[in-house]
């Protein structure tokens, strides 16, 4: 285990990799979910769709099988929370 600092600061470099393309990743669905917000006819927290977001992570959970339906619920609602926070606030600086 003598190689253990040095194995651990090697996947922790590749773990900010992978933050850096999360996050980008996450501001281009924010971008479309507001997108989505502005064309529907009733948009932000109102206009969620259950059943939709359910079908999003069952699909989901095929790709991330070690995350598991339960924990990726809760990581997409925070996810699209979040993206309807943005895109309300958005909304609210654009009318002045």
């Amino acid at each position: 285990m003598a190689d253990s600092p040095a194995r651990v600061h090697e996947l922790r470099n590749r773990i900010d990799v992978l933050d850096a393309r999360l996050a980008g990743l996450l501001e281009d669905r924010a971008r479309l979910a507001a997108d989505v917000q502005r064309l529907k006819p009733v948009g932000g927290f109102a206009g969620r769709d259950a059943e939709r977001e359910r079908a999003l992570v069952t699909a989901m959970a095929e790709h991330a099988p070690r995350l598991g339906g339960d924990r990726l619920a809760r990581i997409m609602a925070a996810v699209i929370e979040t993206g309807l926070e943005a895109a309300e606030e958005e909304l609210r600086n654009a009318a002045g």
